[in-house]
């Protein structure tokens, strides 16, 4: 009987310790396919940010430089004139000046929100699943503009002092009394001329902005695939799915409703980061140096002196070619975004 106990002690000691491996062994795995799952994720983020981009960069450049050309001196009349204008005086280069500052920050931008976006998203919808007792329960278009708004204001401002360089690399022109040479340059430059502080100027409208604009950008466009998949109103399902011209739709009309609210805020940005530099009001003309300072206390001060001194209207300059260039452009990353994934075997619908 003794023996018989042994036995069977040695057993159930055996069977503990095999047991303990294969939970082991298992718990070891999970973080190697978290982790590859994870740079999988941020890597498909980075590539639809920086083919998408790319894509429109001489629209990004033309918004950029008729949000803050000086209203006194009129360089640029319109969308296809300043493209003409710059590809007459600058040539091709011209028309991508800053596309390299604006990849070398919308790639980790964009890798950071889509990856973001895809963490809020399961968590806001756990805590969703828990507090209404629904373990079946989906996300609301509601509960997607608040993820998307999370992720927007997460990659915004861990990329900022990247988007303020850029901005001020974009405006530069052959005529301009003072260059950037670059990234490295401009970033140096900026902080010791005007301070750390200087590179998240602007950054207040920026999070203001992005809330609607980020967030409406994935509610919109998740609320649209999901209605489409489940009901099928139009009959554009195949094979359980959506063809690329229809994401690309899908895109193209979260892209429009987004930036339609929030463009206002981003001019204010992009002004806000021209103060302090001080051939800012000659850069923006691009006809010598001027007198006339670029120089707003805050966020407020620089929407009453914009509209005081401009007009209402002022706030959508730049407007269409901002349009044109954003429907494309969040049609074209949205499905990258997904091609990627697809290409490199990872699941990216939060919903299910």
């Amino acid at each position: 009987m003794a023996s018989e106990d042994v036995k069977r002690t040695e057993s159930a000691a055996v069977s503990t310790i095999v047991n303990l491996a294969e939970e082991a062994r298992e718990g070891v795995k999970a973080p190697s396919y978290a982790f590859k799952s994870i740079c999988k994720s941020l890597f498909a983020g980075g590539v639809a940010g920086g083919v998408s981009r790319t894509a429109v960069a001489p629209l990004e450049r033309m918004k950029i430089l008729l949000q803050v050309q000086n209203p006194h001196s009129i360089k640029y009349s319109g969308t296809v004139q300043g493209l003409k204008y710059i590809w007459r005086t600058e040539g091709l280069r011209g028309l991508f000046k800053g596309n390299g500052t604006n990849c070398a920050r919308i790639v980790p931008n964009s890798a950071v929100k889509f990856f973001s976006y895809e963490q809020a998203s399961k968590g806001i919808l756990y805590m969703y699943r828990q507090r209404t007792g629904n373990e079946n329960a989906q996300l609301t278009p509601l509960l997607r503009l608040g993820a998307g708004a999370t992720a927007g204001i997460i990659a915004m401002s861990a990329t900022y002092p990247m988007d303020m360089v850029r901005g001020r690399l974009t405006v530069q022109t052959a005529n301009s009394p003072y260059q950037y040479r670059g990234i490295a340059h401009a970033l140096s430059t900026v902080l010791r001329e005007e301070g750390p502080r200087a590179l998240y100027r602007g950054w207040l409208p920026s999070v203001i902005g992005v809330v609607p604009y980020v967030g409406l950008n994935f509610a919109v466009y998740e609320t649209l695939k999901d209605w489409l998949l489940k009901d099928n109103p139009f009959g554009l399902v195949q094979n359980n799915d959506l063809t690329i011209v229809t994401r690309l739709t899908c895109g193209a009309i979260a892209g429009t409703v987004g930036q339609s609210i929030a463009y206002p805020l981003d001019v204010i940005r992009r002004r806000m980061q021209m103060v302090g530099w001080k051939d800012a009001s000659a850069v923006v003309t691009g006809e010598g140096r001027s007198k006339a300072l670029l120089e707003y206390t805050g966020m407020m001060d620089a929407f009453r002196k914009t509209v005081r001194h401009e007009g209402f209207g002022a706030l959508y300059k730049g407007l269409v070619p901002n349009s044109v260039k954003v429907v494309p452009s969040i049609a074209i990353a949205f499905v990258t975004y997904e091609m990627v994934k697809e290409v490199l075997g990872v699941e990216f619908r939060i919903s299910d």
